[in-house]
């Protein structure tokens, strides 16, 4: 049995996307800036994939600009922020949770000679309100808080957050990086005071290389790529018309299982988590811890991550365990999967240093089945104990 919950790294394209790129690789190759038909036809490909997105987030076509994925799409929200604006102000807010693809950005603007705030966040991975309300400055001129944290599905409140900043001033620029959120909650950035949004389009059943950052109309932002003028000059390069269909109808496909999708995965979530607390020793990590009602607590988390940390197990070693078991999971983010240094999410909720490279995330898709959960609880409920003895030994 090969069971695959490692849906927060990448998730499986759906059937149909690989058919309508391949479609568009075989019979739509025209390059969308020519004027000819061949060309005309690829350019249609693009603006019914902005169309789709944009439909779906309830802002205007024109504000979808197509990247090469989240971590570009981080980075030219914050570069092209910080450079356009540098002249009001020097600061910005952050969380110390973040992406590496914001955390890496904020250390770069920082060498740039900008100044960034690294917030603390509470034991369940959110930001308060009032952290974000008392960094700010006159000098700030752009906040970023990620949606749904990537290793432990913490979900912070950002139209909360980005009412406290535009109350503050109207002025700052706003960021969230709903890699993860996207296509599991509805977000609409103009109602919520949003000025950018990115987005990636293999974590929902899309293509790998394809992005997206929504920049509200009228937010001055900078390009970091210089060329030709495509997509108004904000990103020059000829547009990756096959993997911008991609990500257009995958966008198309999950929103129409947003209404029951993510209440199902919800259901797998609490069921797995269940059955996780029967195993001794196993602490779930990003779900508050303090009297609230389970299942409400559950619902105050991503839907689709859980992470949970096993005393006394290395997380490489019962990894690999569970993969000769068919299982696939992550320890911690596949983007610092490789490197030996502690997990900062980790770090930054406070979690005891002898569970920091004793933990594992376990993320859903809507393909997730709970005949697959169950498999992989039976397997840790077996695994974990063998593993524990030999390391006592």
């Amino acid at each position: 049995m090969d069971i695959y919950l490692d849906n927060s790294a990448t998730t499986r394209t759906y059937d149909e996307v690989t058919e309508y790129m391949t479609y568009i690789m075989k019979d739509v190759y025209g390059n969308p800036s020519s004027m000819h038909m061949v060309g005309v036809n690829a350019e249609r490909v693009v603006r019914e994939a902005a169309g789709t997105i944009a439909e779906h987030m309830k802002v205007d076509p024109g504000e979808i600009l197509f990247t090469s994925g989240g971590t570009e799409s981080d980075n030219l929200a914050l570069i092209g922020t910080a450079l356009a604006n540098k002249r009001t102000g020097k600061h910005l807010i952050t969380t110390k949770v973040e992406h590496p693809a914001v955390l890496e950005t904020m250390k770069y603007l920082e060498g740039q000679g900008f100044s960034v705030t690294y917030l603390d966040v509470a034991k369940d991975g959110r930001v308060s309100p009032g952290a974000i309300a008392d960094a700010l400055t006159d000098d700030t001129i752009l906040v970023s808080v990620m949606h749904v944290n990537n290793e432990i599905g913490a979900v912070n409140n950002i139209e909360e957050l980005a009412g406290i900043v535009k109350g503050r001033n109207p002025d700052i620029v706003f960021h969230t990086d709903a890699v993860q959120s996207f296509g599991k909650f509805r977000i609409y950035p103009k109602r919520s005071g949003i000025d950018l949004v990115s987005v990636s389009g293999h974590k929902i059943h899309g293509p790998k290389g394809t992005g997206v950052l929504y920049v509200r109309d009228g937010v001055r932002i900078r390009p970091i790529i210089y060329g030709g003028g495509q997509q108004k000059g904000m990103r020059s390069g000829t547009e990756n018309v096959p993997g911008i269909g991609g990500i257009g109808l995958a966008t198309k496909l999950v929103y129409e299982d947003l209404d029951a999708g993510p209440d199902r995965l919800y259901g797998l979530k609490q069921y797995f988590i269940e059955g996780l607390q029967n195993i001794p020793d196993v602490r779930i990590n990003g779900i508050p811890d303090d009297g609230t009602d389970p299942v409400t607590a559950i619902r105050m988390s991503a839907p689709h991550i859980v992470s949970a940390s096993f005393e006394d197990v290395r997380a490489e070693v019962l990894l690999h365990a569970l993969e000769a078991k068919g299982i696939s999971v992550s320890a911690g983010s596949a983007c610092s999967t490789n490197k030996p240094a502690p997990s900062a999410t980790l770090q930054a909720i406070g979690l005891d240093r002898k569970l920091l490279e004793s933990t594992l995330r376990f993320s859903f898709s809507y393909e997730t089945s709970r005949e697959e959960l169950e498999y992989t609880l039976n397997v840790l409920s077996d695994e974990v104990p063998k593993l524990r003895r030999f390391k006592r030994r």
